[in-house]
């Protein structure tokens, strides 16, 4: 039995969630790009995993954005190595590090109010600058 993939301390992933395809790639490879299924297309179905919590399918679904399919799986396609096993290993990498990203809980903002001090800069920096403004327009004639 292959090792799990560990994504945090707690979350792992099973290999046999992930299923490879391999399929010809394009870029740098020379004539052997046109012969051999070099670029790697990763798919794992996020939706069905029965080690991710909801709130982070959640995350890490708005994370992938494109790469989400409406079933619920994340399509990663690596072709950027004239070799199988290091698009491989960039295809599997790139799925941690999303799911990585998705295991982290964002801190709640917590909502403050601006100091007394602060409100009356800002109205003082505000009547400085209308008197500025005033000071540009028609000069007015007094009788």
């Amino acid at each position: 039995m292959a090792e799990r993939i560990a994504i945090t301390r707690t979350v792992s992933i099973d290999p046999s969630e992930i299923e490879e395809t391999f399929v010809r790639g394009t870029g740098a490879g020379g004539q052997n790009v046109n012969k051999v299924a070099s670029a790697v297309q990763l798919r794992f179905d996020l939706a069905n995993s029965p080690n991710i919590s909801d709130a982070m399918k959640r995350r890490v679904g708005t994370l992938a954005g494109s790469r989400l399919t409406k079933d619920g799986v994340i399509v990663i396609v690596a072709n950027n190595h004239r070799d199988q096993p290091m698009n491989r290993a960039d295809a599997l990498e790139r799925l941690v590090e999303l799911l990585k990203a998705g295991a982290y809980v964002p801190k709640p903002r917590i909502a403050t109010r601006p100091t007394l001090a602060s409100q009356k800069r800002r109205l003082d920096a505000k009547t400085t600058r209308s008197g500025v403004k005033q000071g540009r327009g028609r000069p007015r004639v007094d009788d």
